[in-house]
């Protein structure tokens, strides 16, 4: 009677699949901080906090607008924005109607928005006289 040799040849596929999924999935969380720790851009921005809110069904953030205007009579740009951290959170809501200037970092790559709405991540706030 012949051996078959179907046993072996089955678990090295699903080994070799199993190898492939552990090696994509390490690949992708690699990729996802380095894109979260590494920032494209930063700077500041200088206007009024027009929008804040804490949104999302999952992965909750708090995600704004800043209007800002160079001079009076003209139209206000808009910068969306993302925030992460909570205290910073607190300090915009506190100065809201006030002229603030937001500290952000732009990552650019994101995988999903899950992160937030924007790339641009508010790290520091402060108010402008």
């Amino acid at each position: 009677m012949p051996v078959s040799s179907s046993p072996p040849l089955k678990r090295r596929l699903a080994l070799g699949s199993l190898t492939f999924l552990v090696l994509a999935a390490g690949l992708f969380a690699l990729y996802t901080w380095g894109v979260l720790n590494w920032a494209y851009s930063s700077g500041e921005r200088a206007g009024y906090v027009q929008k804040f809110s804490h949104k999302g069904w999952v992965c909750k953030t708090w995600e704004g607008e800043l209007a800002m205007v160079a001079m009076p009579g003209t139209l206000a740009e808009k910068f969306p924005f993302t925030v992460h951290d909570e205290a910073v959170a607190a300090r915009i809501n506190a100065s809201l109607g006030k002229r603030v200037a937001l500290v952000y970092e732009q990552h650019v790559g994101l995988p999903n928005s899950c992160f937030g709405e924007t790339p641009y991540f508010i790290t520091g706030v402060r108010l402008v006289e």
